[in-house]
């Protein structure tokens, strides 16, 4: 699946509007976008609409498919079974996973107490 990167949209916006020679504020009259919006856009800061992407695309001619990459695979499953982690990495994951498990038993204790609650009254 492939996803915009917001890398590449801001190092885009800010070479394609210097190289024309345009400030932030000209390049924000002619797309609508606020300057301290184009701003934040060219610091990686702020994920534009749709509709201010294209304003951005039509006014410094570039394309927007070009911005897409391929969604990196996550890492954390595999972060979680590495044979590589040290002891108290592995020991920080057993007591993370623990936790999880015993928020869940709470969880399901109060549903089931709550339940039988409503029942007794």
């Amino acid at each position: 699946m492939k996803i915009l990167s917001t890398d590449k949209l801001s190092k885009t916006v800010l070479e394609l509007r210097n190289r024309m020679d345009m400030t932030q504020e000209e390049l924000g009259e002619r797309t609508g976008i606020h300057r301290i919006m184009i701003g934040r856009i060219e610091r990686d800061d702020f994920i534009p609409s749709i509709v201010q992407l294209q304003a951005l695309a039509n006014v410094l001619g570039f394309d927007i498919t070009d911005l897409f990459v391929e969604k990196e695979r996550s890492q954390s499953f595999i972060a979680l079974r590495s044979e590589n982690m040290s002891e108290s990495e592995k020991e920080g994951v057993d007591a993370l996973l623990g936790m999880m498990l015993a928020l869940r038993q709470q969880i399901l204790l109060r549903k089931r107490l709550g339940h039988e609650s409503k029942h007794q009254a």
